[in-house]
């Protein structure tokens, strides 16, 4: 089962409002999920990487576009089920005892937030694919770089993260 499909499971079983809103994801949701658990540092606990990245990322689609696993015509709800999924991915990520990508993950929300506040959607979904490598290889000085091209809004910020993003 996909880590969408095991959300979507997930969320239902919580019951409450959020529940109501859960549809089943079609693929290919679940990318970033794959290849944050397809990494060394995720070796032993790939499903677990999978769910939890894949959550705070329907969180983000949740703040900012349509989600995949939670739809819904309310804005307000919308914006709940981010938090929650936020939430809950950086708690399973905080069981796991990772703080690197603890740190990966929380740069991340950071970064799109800023991204998409700029209206920058391109640096966004860089950052995305940066954090998602960096959870199964690893960071390194050149996605920190990157990373704080970002933050600053240097022209190039998206190549930059796109360029220190691990293809492994």
């Amino acid at each position: 089962m996909s880590a969408p499909a095991r959300l979507a499971l997930l969320l239902r079983g919580d019951g409450g409002l959020i529940a109501g809103a859960v549809t089943d994801p079609s693929p290919p949701a679940g990318q970033l999920g794959l290849v944050a658990a397809s990494g060394a540092r995720t070796a032993g606990h790939e499903e677990s990487y999978a769910l939890l990245v894949e959550a705070i990322y329907e969180g983000y689609l949740q703040h900012y576009g349509s989600g995949r696993v939670v739809e819904s015509d309310d804005p307000d709800l919308a914006l709940l089920a981010g938090d929650r999924l936020f939430a809950l991915g950086l708690a399973r990520l905080a069981d796991l005892g990772d703080l690197a990508a603890v740190t990966e993950l929380a740069d991340v929300i950071s970064l799109v937030a800023q991204a998409h506040a700029e209206g920058d959607p391109e640096r966004a979904a860089a950052a995305w694919a940066a954090a998602a490598a960096a959870v199964a290889h690893g960071g390194g000085p050149g996605l920190e770089a990157a990373k704080a091209a970002a933050r600053n809004g240097e022209p190039g910020a998206s190549r930059a993260l796109r360029a220190a993003t691990p293809e492994r």
